[in-house]
Formats: structure tokens, sequence, C-alpha cells
């Protein structure tokens, strides 16, 4: 795979999680102690209780930079990306983008900037309209946007974004279940680049695809990054994927982040016993190397019921039963100038 050039630099990060870079490496979008609370009834009669999908979270993306989230299914991963978009109308927080705050914005207001800030869906199928051809699904948000002149200059957009994601312009008229899973996906991500943006959330975009395929899609997106110098935050539970397409990786459990950094530094160097864990159960492809596997105990706490202090405390081999369960750790830097944080009272050396 295409290793994606780094963002930024070395001067591009900061002491918070959640604060802007400044100079020529601020951020596109920042995110600021983020919460979204789904009320839920448990009983026919009783009254609902409040789930927290998304707790207090904070990070930013910088221009032309992919963030990589990664953790549990369960974990609020998707949560987190639909709040980010509002989609998903948030609970607590601050959405900033180019230096706009969001959640002040109605939906009106809000069109502007729907432009700017597209996702990529998980199912190649589910997320396309099998009553639309290829054509008018890629036309829409143009049209919408109102890109291009006349019915011959959307066509003109719709061929010109299909070639570019590798499909030929050709296929226009044809119907999405005429496609393979991965041509579906190169459908939804014409879709998305279709208006040109400069922020896109990829939700799991890989995860329904063969092996064989994913190579090529997470090529794509790596191209279309370097041409359009478009921002992404990856979602994904699959760590070789975040390792080849990430500059930074965010690491989610039970709706907080627990460890925040760049990719290769977080990947060497796991200072949280959740990181380590997820980064033993990584297939090594050299036979004559052996990894020690560590198998957590138990499953994650439901988020009706979180536990007390460090929510992962009760599958934690650090945990000290004192400090790890009455108080909920933050994001610290683990050195300076590191720009890797960890949420944990006892990380790992």
């Amino acid at each position: 795979m295409t290793q994606p050039e780094q963002a930024g630099g070395p001067g591009a990060s900061t002491t918070e999680a959640g604060t802007a870079p400044a100079g020529k490496h601020r951020a596109l979008l920042q995110v600021e102690r983020l919460s979204k609370l789904f009320p839920v009834r448990t009983s026919l009669f009783g009254s609902p209780r409040l789930v927290q999908a998304v707790d207090n979270v904070s990070f930013y993306i910088r221009h032309a930079e992919t963030l990589g989230l990664v953790g549990e299914s369960g974990c609020g991963k998707t949560t987190l990306g639909r709040v980010v978009l509002r989609l998903v109308e948030p609970t607590y927080g601050r959405i900033t983008f180019e230096g706009r705050d969001l959640t002040l914005l109605s939906q009106r207001q809000l069109r502007p900037f729907r432009r700017q800030m597209q996702i990529v869906f998980q199912d190649p199928y589910a997320s396309l309209n099998p009553r639309m051809r290829v054509g008018d699904i890629v036309a829409e948000g143009i049209r919408i946007h109102d890109l291009a002149r006349g019915r011959s200059g959307v066509r003109d957009a719709v061929a010109r974004t299909l070639e570019s994601v590798g499909i030929p312009a050709d296929a226009m008229n044809r119907f999405p279940h005429e496609f393979s899973a991965g041509e579906r996906q190169r459908i939804g991500i014409a879709r998305a680049v279709a208006v040109r943006p400069s922020f896109l959330v990829c939700d799991e975009p890989v995860s329904a695809l063969d092996v064989s395929v994913r190579a090529q899609v997470i090529n794509l997106l790596i191209d279309l990054q370097q041409g359009q110098r478009m921002s992404y935050l990856f979602i994904s539970h699959d760590l070789s994927v975040v390792r080849a397409l990430c500059h930074r990786v965010a690491v989610m459990y039970l709706g907080r982040i627990v460890e925040m950094g760049p990719t290769e530094r977080v990947f060497a160097q796991p200072r949280h016993p959740y990181t380590r864990a997820l980064l033993s159960a990584v297939p090594v492809a050299d036979p004559d190397r052996h990894r020690l596997r560590i198998v957590l105990e138990g499953e994650p706490p439901s988020p009706l019921d979180p536990p007390e202090g460090c929510a992962f405390h009760p599958r934690c081999w650090k945990n000290d039963h004192a400090e790890c369960m009455a108080r909920i750790p933050t994001l610290t830097e683990t050195e300076p100038e590191s720009h890797h944080r960890v949420a944990c009272w006892h990380p790992e050396a």
C-alpha cells in the first residue's frame, strides 16, 4: 500500500488534545468536550435512562491529515463521526470547522458547510439508492450545490468524478446492483468527493470488502487526499488499515478517547493497557516473530451502567483498586513534545 504523506510537522502539535495548532499547521476541524447522550427505555413503564455514547471527547484534524479512530464495536466511533457532521445532534460540546462554531448554527445555516463535510458509509450497497442510476447518485450533490451549469455540465462533472475513482464514465447509466462491492464503494466515494469537500468522515469504508479489494480502496483514498488535500476522520477496527492510512490515531473505549498520538509512535510504544491489548491481537506476517497475546477478561461494561473512575479498570491488569476506581483519568502528554497522550493512572512504560 502507498504510505500517506505526513501532514503538519514537528511544531504542529499542542499541549491539549482539543486545542487547535497555530500558524500554517492550524486545524481544519476542532472538537472540544463533545458528548452525546441517548434516552433508552429499559422497561415498558419505567422512565428512560440516559446512555452516554460519546463522553467528553476532544481532538483536532489538520488540513490534508488523517486521524484514525479505533476501538471495539459499540464504543461510540460511528456516533462520534455522525455527531461531528451534525447528522446526529450533540448533547454538549463544541465543533469548530474552519474557525466557525457549527454547534451554534441552524440546519439552514449549516447548508453551506454540508458541501465541505461529507461521509462515506460502511455498507457500499445499503448506502446507495438501488432505484437510482449511478450517474444520478453522483450528480445529486452537484445539482444541490449548483456546482455545474446545465445538463451537459453536470454530466461532464459526473464523468470526471467517476473516472477519478476508477469507474468508467460510460457506467453512469447502470444501477448499483450491477457492480461489485468494491466498485459500489468507489461509487460511494465518488458521491462524497463530487462536491469537492475538504473533510471526509470514512465510517468503516473497507470492512465489508474482500482483502484483495481493500488495498485498492485505501490507495484510492490516499491518492484523493494528496490530489485534493482533503482531511479524513477514518473510523475502523482494522489496525493494519489504520497504520497504512492514518497520520495520527485515537483509541476509543466506552465513549472516551484513552490514547492518541502519531500512528507509528502509538503502534511502537502503546501506553494504555487497552491499546496494548488491541495491538497484541494484530496478526504478524512473519512466522518467526512471536507476539505476546493479551486476552482481556470479561466483556466491555454496559454504557447504561458504566463503572466509576476509569471505564477500563474492571478488565485492566494494572488496576490498583484505589485511584483507578475513584477518578476518571484525563488525556495527558506522556513526554514533552511527544504529541502522544494517554488517559491512564498507570500507563505502560
